[in-house]
């Protein structure tokens, strides 16, 4: 039960200060595929998945991987509404989805920066959602805000309880 807690009240820290970041600019901030890395942050807080270059890696992956395959072939298409069947427009985006994650899954295998809830961020740009230069930079730049600031979470956790806390320790201690 303490873990529970634990895992859904930082979850819920570090997923406050970028909805006040979006709420402030009105830009962003969050995005569904944010809500599984923060939750992976919180539960799992210092393994090598939370490393900085694997997390940021890999939405940014992402993020470029779905604008290339929305731009290339599904531009100006958005899956706002279910698309008709049989529609050229819904085949455009089932097309630019699996480019996307094809990519996405590829790169971040050949990058060591395997992140799962990339794969939903490219699927957020690739079917239109986010799908402009400032919105897949805004993911990015929110992704990197959550990393950074759960680092500093974790820094002054250290300075103030010290290297003896069971949440601290590695694996190997």
């Amino acid at each position: 039960m303490r873990r529970e807690l634990g895992t859904s009240l930082y979850a819920g820290v570090l997923f406050t200060v970028l909805g006040a970041i979006a709420w402030l600019s009105g830009q962003p901030f969050i995005f569904p595929s944010l809500g599984p890395s923060a939750f992976i942050l919180s539960f799992d807080r210092r393994s090598e998945r939370t490393q900085t270059y694997r997390v940021v890696g890999s939405h940014l992956i992402g993020g470029v991987a779905g604008f290339l395959a929305w731009t290339l072939v599904a531009g100006g298409v958005s899956i706002t509404a279910t698309p008709p069947s049989l529609s050229l427009a819904g085949l455009r985006l089932a097309t630019s989805a699996t480019v996307s994650i094809m990519a996405t899954s590829w790169a971040m295998i050949a990058t060591d920066t395997i992140h799962a809830p990339a794969c939903a961020t490219t699927l957020i740009v690739s079917l239109g959602l986010l799908s402009t230069p400032r919105q897949v930079a805004i993911i990015v730049l929110s992704v990197t805000i959550l990393v950074e600031f759960h680092a500093g979470v974790l820094y002054v956790f250290e300075r103030i309880v010290g290297e003896s806390h069971p949440s601290i320790r590695t694996a190997t201690e």
